[in-house]
């Protein structure tokens, strides 16, 4: 069944509009969206080894869940690289079932939100400063390069960034 869908990643670090994105653009086209869930399983920045790999297993779970019930697109708000670069970021280690649940989704598009918009703090976010966003931006990148996966840029305002993802959706569903 997911291999009938066609899997789009959100990716790029906190608040640079890649949620607000997945679920504007899953109600355009008539499909649903993956969140971030680890918004659902944790309320800060304070959690432990066993909480990151239940939210790189339910991450990975709901990639299945909604491609069952998805309009041949699945819009997914974050990946399980993302996932181990928090992991890093806050507990110095990265679990290795987090790459073995990188291995079992198979994105077909990246899109690689940029950090040209302001920050907006939710009491999560705490990586807000220009330093730390420039730094997680390159981290980001590194990721996706090291891995070498392809990727389109998402910058610009709010339009702009809409229109990037937009064209590049429309071009993939009139194949």
């Amino acid at each position: 069944m997911i291999d009938q869908i066609k899997l789009m990643c959100f990716y790029g670090p906190e608040s640079t509009g890649k949620s607000y994105l997945a679920s504007k653009l899953a109600e355009r086209y008539r499909t649903v969206f993956v969140p971030e869930v680890s918004r659902e399983l944790i309320t800060g920045n304070s959690f432990n080894r066993e909480d990151i790999i239940a939210i790189g297993r339910e991450q990975t779970k709901r990639v299945f869940t909604q491609a069952k019930v998805a309009n041949r697109i699945l819009f997914c708000d974050t990946d399980l690289i993302t996932t181990q670069i928090y992991s890093r970021e806050y507990l110095k280690v990265v679990p290795p079932v987090l790459y073995e649940f990188e291995k079992m989704v198979a994105y077909d598009l990246y899109f690689f939100f940029d950090i040209d918009v302001p920050w907006v703090s939710d009491g999560v976010r705490d990586l807000g400063s220009d330093e730390n966003r420039k730094r997680m931006h390159a981290v980001f990148k590194d990721e996706l390069d090291r891995r070498g996966i392809r990727y389109i840029s998402v910058r610009g305002n709010w339009e702009q960034r809409e229109k990037i993802v937009t064209q590049a959706i429309d071009l993939i569903l009139s194949k």
